[in-house]
């Protein structure tokens, strides 16, 4: 019977963490798999998450300036040769088109990658003097790329994106808006998704294809391993005279404009997931949770309970809140198990007893503490412990990352540190490419970012003895 249905077990993250994670994916139905390996099926409740932070980085955007469109899904072999160094970076992840119905094309279409080549294509065809700049766009869309290994949102073929683009007449004003987009990207982390971002440029092996430099956020999951959460690349006049973009300065000259572009994806949903979940299942930030407060009538059978539980789910859905009433025939225990598996941040119950004293019962996802709440000060209460959940997810997540960063003096305490921990190493470092292949070899980790906030930590590189330049942050990545 229904009412002795129990929630499917998670595997223990603790026992195995990639299992606990996938467990989480499909069983609070976030996603499922496809035909096709390595592209999936968002889910009704997954895909709502995305929506959410879709329509709060949208407003964002639109608060820099920044407009949406949209391009082709097709990129022309030819017009992605055009730049040399981006093309040698994504060819080896293009899909591509070779027939149109039963007839073979004069050339290969590639599933976009990414767009840079249409927007180029398209900015030197619409852009003609100063007075149209800057120019701001944005679209959300899917990309594909052919990845060997595929993880449910950590790593697709096909994946939700939003990517950026945006030209400017100065190289300054590129630069500040390139900066400008991933503060943008680090708030959005902190205040909305209560994800503590560590924020800086990424080193010349790592940035991005074509660009000369990308910044990135950079978050600490669960496992103490590091996500790259969001990139915003400042591309300088390279794409531009690539592609041949032009117009006219105000000293009546010809001249190139200097371009950024800045992008997140549904990684983020993942990120969401390995920084707040825990073994019962989601935990879900307040703000994109699908369903923010779920009502759940106690003892339901008996009479005035439905109706009372009812008009607490009307008063909240009027207030703004996304809530939900489960009057299903699941018992009480199955559905606290169930709700808090979805991730719900806040459950109001409310039975006979509670009714007869005015009162209902408000229980925090992140911790079950149990607040009564006088039905009068409904709205005010819930308001109020969805900011305390809120807060106690920042808070927890801030602890995990502070208490994981780890400096080191050579590349032997690195290494022993890494394998110790986990987590963030910080060392200094020459700025040469040969010592961080080096660290990558040895301690087995990838330089995360050089962050803003720079630390003096020696007088040289821990690897080759030779004067540090930047303090960089080691890591192993998703």
């Amino acid at each position: 019977m229904a009412k002795d249905k129990k929630v499917e077990q998670i595997t223990d993250m603790e026992v195995d963490f990639a299992q606990w994670f996938t467990d989480v994916c499909r069983k609070a139905q976030l996603i499922d798999y496809s035909a096709i390996k390595g592209v999936f099926i968002y889910r009704p409740y997954g895909y709502a998450i995305w929506e959410n932070m879709m329509h709060i980085l949208d407003k964002e955007f639109k608060k820099n300036g920044v407009e949406n469109v949209y391009m082709p899904m097709l990129i022309p072999e030819s017009l992605l040769q055009k730049e040399k160094d981006h093309v040698e970076g994504f060819a080896p992840e293009c899909a591509w088109v070779t027939h149109g119905g039963n007839d073979k094309l004069e050339e290969r279409y590639a599933i976009r990658p990414t767009s840079e080549t249409l927007f180029c294509e398209h900015f030197a065809n619409v852009l003609q003097s100063h007075r149209d700049l800057p120019m701001k766009y944005n679209q959300w869309c899917s990309v594909l790329r052919w990845e060997k290994t595929s993880r449910p949102f950590l790593r697709h073929r096909e994946f939700l994106w939003q990517e950026g683009h945006t030209i400017h007449a100065t190289a300054q004003e590129a630069q500040e808006f390139t900066e400008t987009m991933l503060h943008v990207y680090g708030d959005f982390c902190e205040n909305v998704l209560a994800m503590p971002v560590t924020r800086g440029q990424k080193t010349d092996k790592e940035k991005f294809n074509g660009a000369e430099a990308t910044y990135t956020i950079e978050c600490m999951m669960h496992d103490t391993k590091a996500l790259q959460a969001g990139t915003s690349h400042y591309f300088g006049d390279g794409f531009a005279k690539a592609f041949n973009i032009e117009f006219t300065d105000k000293n009546n000259q010809k001249t190139a404009p200097f371009e950024t572009s800045w992008g997140v994806s549904t990684r983020l949903i993942g990120g969401i997931i390995m920084t707040h979940g825990d073994n019962n299942g989601l935990v879900l930030p307040p703000l994109v949770a699908p369903i923010q407060v779920v009502v759940l009538p106690v003892a339901q059978h008996k009479p005035g309970v439905l109706d009372a539980a009812a008009e607490l789910r009307d008063r909240l859905t009027a207030s703004g809140l996304r809530c939900k009433m489960d009057d299903s025939d699941n018992s009480m225990g199955w559905k606290c198990a169930e709700y808090e598996m979805k991730g719900v941040p806040l459950r109001v119950e409310c039975g006979p007893r509670d009714l007869e004293k005015g009162e209902c019962v408000l229980v925090r996802r992140t911790d079950r503490e149990k607040v009564v709440c006088k039905l009068e000060e409904l709205e005010t209460a819930v308001a109020e412990q969805l900011k305390i959940v809120q807060q106690q997810m920042f808070d927890k997540a801030k602890k995990n990352l502070d208490d994981h960063i780890y400096e080191a003096h050579s590349l032997e305490e690195a290494k022993q540190l890494q394998q110790d921990n986990g987590g963030y190493i910080k060392t200094m470092w020459c700025g040469d490419e040969a010592c961080e292949l080096k660290m990558k070899e040895v301690a087995g980790m990838s330089s995360r970012c050089i962050p803003f906030a720079q630390e003096h930590l020696d007088d040289v590189c821990p690897v080759c003895g030779k004067p540090a330049k930047k303090m960089v942050y080691w890591g192993v990545a998703y």
